[in-house]
């Protein structure tokens, strides 16, 4: 459970947005769902703008650590099953409990920040230790560009959450060993 105010209020505002979309997120509902008195969310982000960036910079960091976390328990991928594997388990994390709710705030903040770009610069992918395994994969499997190709492997990952969001189910073995093929040719 977070210690602090501020982190408090921002993981509220990440299950407001979960629940009640873009239009739902107020002050007043993140401090229903704190359960703190009414305006302690205004005191703490006087505006709107303030609250959703301090949720954007939250989902960030819990993000990273999970990425963190998963890349330092699972032992780099030595094959194409094993990356696929590594990706199943990441889509899966992505799709289910608090994961899930995670990814449709994370989904609502990126179509937020068409609107407003400094959201888009908290948003950019950062460099972590999952993200390093499947480029140091790509590279010792020989592919040009194993940079790019990361890049590129798993905005296709991404975009299967996001469209299982949106329709249901979850992202298959098959779909995902799909895409580690095509990286690797």
């Amino acid at each position: 459970m977070p210690t602090d105010r501020r982190t408090l209020l921002a993981d509220a505002a990440i299950g407001v947005l979960a629940d009640s979309g873009m239009r739902g997120l107020t002050h007043r509902a993140v401090d229903r769902a704190a359960d703190l008195p009414s305006g302690t969310t205004s005191a703490y982000y006087r505006t709107r703008q303030a609250l959703l960036t301090a949720l954007v910079g939250r989902l960030v960091a819990l993000d990273q650590a999970e990425l963190q976390e998963m890349g330092g328990r699972t032992p780099a991928p030595r094959s194409p099953g094993e990356l696929t594997a590594g990706l199943v388990l990441f889509t899966e994390l992505r799709l289910a409990g608090a994961g899930r709710r995670r990814s449709l705030a994370r989904y609502a903040c990126v179509i937020e920040s068409v609107r407003h770009p400094e959201l888009r610069e908290i948003l950019v992918p950062r460099e972590n230790v999952a993200r390093r395994a499947v480029q140091d994969f790509l590279a010792a499997q020989g592919v040009e560009d194993a940079a790019g190709r990361t890049v590129t492997l798993l905005t296709c990952v991404d975009g299967l959450v996001f469209d299982r969001l949106v329709n249901g189910g979850g992202v298959s073995a098959q779909e995902i060993g799909g895409l580690v093929s095509a990286a690797l040719r």
